[in-house]
């Protein structure tokens, strides 16, 4: 750093890269009364990867716990605001993709549709998921927690957890915490002090759905801005007491984690290894070379590296597994691989549907698959455009 004022070149080009970067970020972001299920999701999503023609939409039910007031705002009393929605899937829905209407109205036999909604209390909110969860046995008792990134809109995120879900195969139930990002690319700065503020709100949220009757495991599957969100929450629940949400925390799946290497070191140090953490990475994501640079070039998790000696020693002190996905990546940014590429979110699938600890876990197949997937020519990567606008 000089002492004397930089030209007003030196300037202008970090701003105007920064407005590009910007710019591509945009294409993929971080990246809307029902009755009981009646069978798991992976028996009514058991055609939906089959080649054969579909005639009716898949139904999937989300159990939402939201801080915000409206698709952006945060709640204006604080609190938290509770939902059932129910989302249908189009029948000849690709694995990978959100089909949303480019123009006009969305079609239940062509795109993602809300269905139906209705408000829960906090009460009912956990009295349903019981109901739920009811007569279910092994995975399907549990439950999972999605946590989504940074410029993602209400709408988007209920789709994209419909999306995981139903891809998945997960028979479960299914929970997003949905925090008030402000839907705006230059708002990165105020979307991280607005997760900030739903750090609590997660954290009591995480508690009730390890306390609700039946319930098996609590996995947890978050993306981005989201990832760091999570571990905040986990965090402040083992300074509570309950590292591991009192035996029921089961997976816990950060995707391309915005998270700054140093905080999460300490995040991972509060759990006092009592949390099994997976960390899927991805060489080519540009979202985090850019939150890199904002944040003045210190590493982000998600872009650590697996093949540098470094990266790999610091990943093994830290005592997490991680998964390189990035022979799966596509599009330009490569932020959502993890959701987009239908390898991926199939072995995530596995990886929640495997037994107790003490099992191999299903998920090691991603790391074998990756090493062939550059070369296989009848698996194109997955466009990003297809999902985040």
């Amino acid at each position: 750093m000089t002492v004397a004022p930089p030209p007003v070149s030196a300037v202008v080009r970090p701003r105007a890269f920064a407005v590009a970067s910007l710019l591509g970020l945009a294409v993929a972001g971080c990246m809307p009364s029902l009755g009981d299920m009646t069978a798991s999701v992976a028996t009514a999503t058991g055609g939906l990867l089959s080649s054969g023609p579909q005639r009716e939409p898949t139904s999937v039910q989300l159990f939402i716990a939201s801080t915000r007031r409206d698709d952006r705002q945060p709640a204006a009393d604080g609190g938290v605001h509770h939902s059932l929605v129910q989302i249908t899937v189009p029948p000849n829905h690709s694995p990978g993709s959100v089909e949303t209407p480019v123009y006009g109205k969305a079609n239940p036999g062509r795109h993602f549709i809300l269905a139906a909604a209705r408000n829960l209390t906090p009460d009912r909110f956990s009295a349903e998921i019981a109901t739920h969860l009811s007569g279910r046995v092994g995975p399907d008792r549990d439950v999972l927690l999605h946590v989504h990134g940074f410029n993602n809109s209400l709408e988007e995120v209920r789709f994209r957890l419909a999306q995981i879900v139903a891809d998945a195969r997960f028979g479960g139930v299914p929970v997003l915490f949905a925090w008030p990002s402000q839907t705006n690319l230059f708002s990165y700065v105020s979307d991280k002090e607005r997760a900030t503020a739903s750090r609590d709100a997660l954290q009591s949220l995480m508690q009730e759905l390890a306390a609700v009757p039946g319930v098996g495991r609590v996995h947890v599957l978050a993306h981005s801005m989201g990832a760091w969100l999570a571990m905040e929450g986990l965090r402040e629940s083992a300074i509570a007491g309950h590292p591991d949400l009192d035996g029921k925390l089961g997976e816990v799946m950060l995707a391309a984690p915005d998270i700054d290497l140093g905080v999460f070191r300490q995040q991972m140090a509060r759990l006092q290894g009592r949390a099994r953490v997976s960390v899927l990475v991805s060489r080519g994501d540009r979202a985090l070379g850019l939150s890199s640079r904002l944040a003045g070039d210190r590493p982000r998790v998600g872009a650590l590296d697996p093949a540098k000696p470094g990266d790999k020693a610091e990943l093994e002190r830290l005592g997490v597994k991680v998964y390189d996905i990035s022979a799966f990546s596509g599009g330009f940014v490569g932020h959502a691989v993890y959701a987009n590429a239908p390898e991926v979110i199939r072995n995530i699938g596995a990886r929640l549907a495997t037994p107790r600890p003490g099992e191999a876990p299903a998920m090691a197949q991603i790391d074998a698959t990756a090493e062939g997937a550059a070369d296989a020519s009848s698996q194109p990567p997955v466009p990003e455009q297809q999902v985040a606008r």
